[in-house]
């Protein structure tokens, strides 16, 4: 069900019949509340992050300017915001056509559908709008205690590492809890104080325990004695949660940073399946319009707002334009019956054009895609040649000596990879802990997992700048740079690096 706070009572009629209209398309999602908003109010809670109330700091003031003077300007307008909470709560726009009201709202309903349904949003915080706020009393006091700049600097400080998580943690166990394990491994090695050695009668020891042998044992007692004493024992992709729990932390700043980590956890769903959410939600919003909620005298508004949603710059992606398309793509697929073997080992190109076994799955398909997948998985499983063809996709790259964006490439395989490894975690670099007792020096060792693309190393060096202040301790990254390993180092002061072995053993 639905319901609203103040809508105007042409307004909750509207938000009625859009909502029967989603609903007997299948569409499944938790209650919805709607508020209108004017534009400045509209700005101040999209500088939230879509919630009413957050913890104080300076980049909302930022973001809230620059989102005024986009909307000031003509640059930009908000037209709809959603929260994935149970109520949902979403916003519309003061001042808006019905014809834009209408589109919004059968946007909404989908978005709802896809916060609740798929599979990459079942493990977030369903009532986050009460933990922001509870967020928003926890910093507060924190301030009121230690002041607003030593808070603020700390949060500046968790707030360039929130992207140091594991987004597939909520779903893997990564731990086993065996606390007493590392003890009794320690009080074991402890006991060893010599290499073992095999059973012999003096005139044939030299011969049952030779120096080669005796030498293999020693190293395996040193590699034994070192696994006990580094931790974590695997690497640990988790550094905020590693830093929670190992950093030598006052306890307000653990609380902050527990903060910054949780919040990050319930916006990396978001960032998963920005292409997924956003095309689901442009596909429904299209089919009730275009289906059912449009008046004849709608018709060219409508068309002219919704081809600004998909409307696409040369070099860029347009995440509603790809979501939707490759929805209608995989819907048509399934209807025709264009999948499994003898669709895949049809080489005739006339016949693959006129491919039709009737067998309407399409719907069914695209309703499971929604629940099970993520941006990657998406674009990996359906994004195929043909799609690709019909799309028009191209790698594009800046030529320097022209100053203009050019296609670089139209294969398919270098369009599809460049795709995928622009979506794999995000596009941000997998960064391990792969040692909290570097050296034996209580240094922490970091280790960059190469995907083909080497570091910034500005960025990486401020990066260790902030881990340094946390871990208040050096910090060390092991890379690859020009495919060589490379350690750099930061010891609160100054910035080093040397060549090392990479991976790590």
């Amino acid at each position: 069900m639905s319901r609203s706070t103040s809508l105007p009572p042409y307004l909750a009629d509207m938000q009625k019949e859009i909502e029967e209209y989603a609903r007997g398309y299948g569409l499944d999602f938790f209650t919805v509340i709607f508020e209108v908003l004017d534009y400045k109010t509209m700005n101040e809670v999209a500088a939230y992050g879509g919630f009413p109330t957050r913890y104080p700091h300076w980049r909302y003031g930022m973001e809230y300017e620059q989102l005024s003077k986009g909307h000031e300007y003509g640059l930009s307008k908000i037209y709809e915001m959603v929260i994935n909470n149970d109520p949902c709560y979403a916003y519309l726009l003061e001042g808006n056509s019905t014809v834009d009201q209408k589109m919004v709202m059968a946007h909404v309903y989908a978005h709802c559908d896809f916060f609740k349904n798929n599979f990459y949003f079942s493990k977030t915080n369903r009532k986050m709008i009460d933990g922001m706020a509870n967020h928003a009393t926890r910093i507060r006091k924190h301030i009121e205690r230690r002041g607003l700049e030593k808070v603020e600097a700390f949060i500046d400080t968790c707030l360039s590492l929130e992207n140091l998580i594991d987004p597939h943690s909520p779903f893997i166990r990564r731990r086993e809890n065996k606390p007493s394990l590392v003890d009794e491994d320690e009080e074991r090695v402890d006991e060893v104080r010599e290499v073992p050695r095999l059973p012999a009668k003096p005139y044939l020891d030299r011969y049952i325990n030779p120096p080669e042998f005796l030498e293999k044992q020693r190293q395996k007692l040193e590699k034994e004695k070192e696994r006990v004493r580094r931790f974590p024992e695997q690497p640990e992709r988790d550094v905020l949660l590693f830093l929670i729990e190992h950093a030598p932390l006052e306890r307000w700043e653990r609380d902050v940073l527990e903060i910054i980590r949780e919040e990050a956890y319930y916006f990396a769903p978001q960032a998963q399946t920005k292409i997924m959410n956003e095309g689901w939600a442009t596909y429904w919003h299209s089919k009730i319009m275009t289906e059912k909620a449009l008046r004849p005298s709608e018709i060219i508004d409508y068309a002219d707002h919704a081809s600004a949603v998909t409307a696409t710059a040369p070099g860029q992606l347009n995440p509603y334009k790809l979501g939707v398309e490759l929805f209608r793509h995989i819907e048509d697929r399934w209807n025709r019956g264009c999948f499994g073997k003898e669709w895949e080992e049809c080489n005739d190109m006339a016949a693959r054009k006129s491919w039709d076994r009737r067998l309407g799955l399409g719907r069914k398909k695209i309703f499971e895609v929604r629940q099970l997948y993520n941006d990657v998985t998406f674009i990996d499983e359906f994004f195929t040649e043909d799609f690709c063809r019909e799309q028009r996709f191209y790698t594009y790259g800046f030529n320097e000596r022209s100053g203009n964006w050019e296609i670089e490439s139209r294969e398919f395989k270098k369009v599809k990879e460049k795709l995928l490894f622009r979506l794999t975690n995000f596009g941000q670099p997998f960064i391990f802990v792969q040692d909290g007792n570097f050296e034996n020096r209580g240094e922490l060792l970091l280790w960059h997992r190469h995907e083909g693309i080497d570091l910034k190393l500005d960025d990486a060096r401020d990066t260790l700048v902030n881990l340094c202040r946390v871990w208040k301790r050096p910090v060390n990254l092991l890379t690859k740079i020009d495919g060589k390993g490379k350690l750099l180092r930061y010891d609160g002061r100054d910035h080093s690096e040397k060549t090392a072995d990479y991976p790590p053993p």
